[in-house]
């Protein structure tokens, strides 16, 4: 997964080996009929989901927003865009905190060149920044993989692209939901924000990256791009992006931790949150 230098090699050969077709995988749709396949119209259905719990100070708020609009209508994103065999996705932008909060500012669009893209990234401008209580990454994950039953559009993969500052303390535990969307055919992929100090005041954790990559993310390809520094906010969410939409192989995945044995606990912001205020 990425969460290291092979970021930068990817970065360097990816146009060479998206123009390939991404070739180096069996798609979901490739055991459907004949019928199903002839839907299929864009190279990725993406769902990007956006943590705006109240641990995220406004700052970061506006600044991921910029960083997912900045990286929309990127060079490097629509050229690798243009590389696909369709040469378009389909995309979808939700705000996410507790187990019943979700809320889609961009619905379903088809991102197939500047125009669109420019479109995409000027609604997530424009919406009014929110922020809500609690953090349920589960609630998230399962609100993501109910987009893809009403997008018209049928994609040779799909993804969920889920940001987040702090571990899961509400609704369904974490490994329960990203088991369940994994089962759909759906890659999870994870950009833990790590910009503060852990605090316990908002419950922060320590580790974070470990705890996406244990604990939150899976499917082929899935990969992790931890934000710990301000200014490389912008360049993560591009690479991020421009990674999922290339569909490029990634590096075998060592598993560091048993399922039943992960580096950081599962479990780990639900006992937090019962310490500090009990239930």
């Amino acid at each position: 997964m990425v969460r290291r230098s092979v970021v930068v090699a990817v970065l360097a050969g990816m146009l060479v080996v998206a123009a390939a077709g991404a070739a180096w995988f069996e798609p979901a749709w490739a055991q459907r009929s004949g019928a199903a396949q002839q839907e299929t119209s864009v190279d990725v259905e993406l769902v990007l989901a956006v943590d705006i719990s109240y641990s995220m100070d406004p700052d970061e708020l506006a600044l991921q927003r910029e960083g997912y609009a900045q990286a929309l209508v990127s060079a490097e994103f629509l050229n690798v865009l243009r590389q696909g065999i369709h040469g378009r996705i389909a995309v979808t932008y939700f705000e996410w905190a507790g187990a019943t909060e979700q809320r889609v500012v961009v619905p379903w669009r088809v991102v197939e060149g500047p125009e669109s893209a420019g479109s995409v990234a000027n609604d997530i401008l424009q919406a009014p920044i929110r922020r809500a209580a609690r953090t349920s990454i589960s609630g998230a994950l399962l609100f993501g993989m109910k987009l893809f039953d009403v997008n018209p559009n049928r994609g040779m993969r799909r993804v969920i692209d889920v940001s987040g500052d702090g571990a899961n303390n509400s609704g369904q535990f974490v490994t329960i939901a990203r088991d369940e969307v994994l089962s759909r055919g759906i890659t999870i992929n994870g950009l833990p924000i790590m910009l503060k100090r852990p605090s316990y005041a908002t419950m922060d954790i320590e580790l974070l990256d470990d705890y996406y990559e244990d604990c939150v993310i899976g499917g082929p390809g899935s990969f992790v791009i931890p934000v710990k520094e301000r200014e490389k906010f912008v360049e993560a969410i591009r690479t991020k992006l421009v990674l999922e939409i290339a569909a490029l192989p990634a590096e075998p995945r060592v598993m560091k931790a048993s399922a039943a044995n992960p580096r950081v606990p599962c479990t780990i912001g639900e006992r937090l949150w019962q310490e500090r205020w009990g239930n």
